[in-house]
């Protein structure tokens, strides 16, 4: 089942979902009106809004603000990718230039804090507090794993289980909400609701595992960004750390230096070994396990075309780009 086969399970609901964010991007201020039809307009495949949609059916919610929670997820996203690009100087996200790029860092970190504030506006119009805590919660620990994420720039000795705590905070942490928060709209027990939070922590983390892949694997259009930008960057991904911890003496030297330095210059040297070490197969099967994991939470739902849908796109996160 492809992602487009996924989304027509909740097709109506996505379609109010993008109607729901143009409607609350406007703004008096002609910038923020330019920046955000820009950003609504960049192709995003919106699945975490979709993992609202989904979750909240699968659990029974026929409550219909699960449009404006996925819409308040949809912006808190968009708001760390404005910032990401600013602090990584990015210029390419989902094959176009990025907002930075266009505008300005000044303007694309302020309306990233537009849309913080619009996503909390919205929160305290759903009326729920235990929601509240969730999203709060949340937005909290994606901003430590953003600073984390920094301090590991440039560190060689990055251990894995100190990358995965990054990924876990920083990507998969919004996952877990997303899914969270359809149990709770649904009016499932504890048990349910750590179930489906488990089913998203476990999604986003294979998610960004195979973006790791991607990074060395895929065109910049098939990317939508730079191949080689984590690279770049010096961020000490899972391939590298693998290469570094299983490539000979020689190798692990170049993948350390490349790390240190950042820059291009490195790419091919470093692509040749994470491809010879097995580093790529090795962080498809992290993410292949983590999809395996998110699957397995969702046996505490009953059998319906929205779990399945679940299922398909545990599965759709790590076999997509190959």
């Amino acid at each position: 089942m492809d992602i487009d086969r996924i989304r027509d399970f909740v097709a109506d609901d996505m379609d109010a979902v993008n109607d729901r964010i143009r409607e609350r991007l406007q703004s008096s201020v002609v910038l923020i009106n330019q920046l955000g039809q820009y950003i609504v307009n960049s192709g995003g495949k919106r699945l975490r809004p979709l993992l609202v949609l989904l979750s909240a059916r699968a659990c029974g919610a026929t409550d219909l603000r699960r449009v404006d929670l996925a819409t308040i997820i949809e912006f808190i996203h968009t708001a760390t990718l404005l910032h990401d690009d600013v602090v990584d100087a990015s210029e390419l996200r989902r094959g176009r230039e990025t907002a930075n790029a266009l505008f300005g860092n000044e303007a694309s970190v302020l309306v990233g804090d537009f849309l913080y504030s619009r996503a909390f506006e919205m929160m305290v119009e759903i009326g729920s507090m235990r929601i509240m805590e969730i999203l709060a919660h949340t937005t909290n620990t994606i901003a430590e794993g953003e600073v984390l994420q920094l301090l590991n720039c440039h560190d060689a000795d990055t251990p894995e289980d100190r990358y995965m705590e990054v990924i876990r905070s920083k990507t998969a942490k919004l996952f877990e909400a997303a899914g969270r928060i359809g149990a709770v709209l649904g009016g499932q027990p504890d048990a349910v609701e750590r179930s489906m939070a488990d089913y998203g922590m476990h999604l986003g983390t294979a998610f960004q595992l195979i973006d790791d892949v991607l990074d060395y694997g895929a065109s910049a259009q098939e990317m939508g960004k730079n191949m080689g930008d984590d690279l770049a960057e010096g961020k000490p991904t899972l391939p590298l750390i693998h290469a570094m911890r299983v490539g000979a003496p020689e190798q692990s030297a170049v993948i350390r230096e490349a790390i240190e330095q950042g820059g291009r210059d490195y790419a091919v040297r470093v692509l040749e070994i994470i491809r010879s070490t097995g580093s790529l197969d090795y962080t498809r099967s992290v993410a292949a396990s983590e999809a395996a994991r998110a699957e397995g939470s969702l046996t505490v739902l009953p059998e319906s075309p929205e779990r399945e849908a679940l299922v398909a796109l545990a599965r759709f996160s790590v076999n997509r780009g190959f």
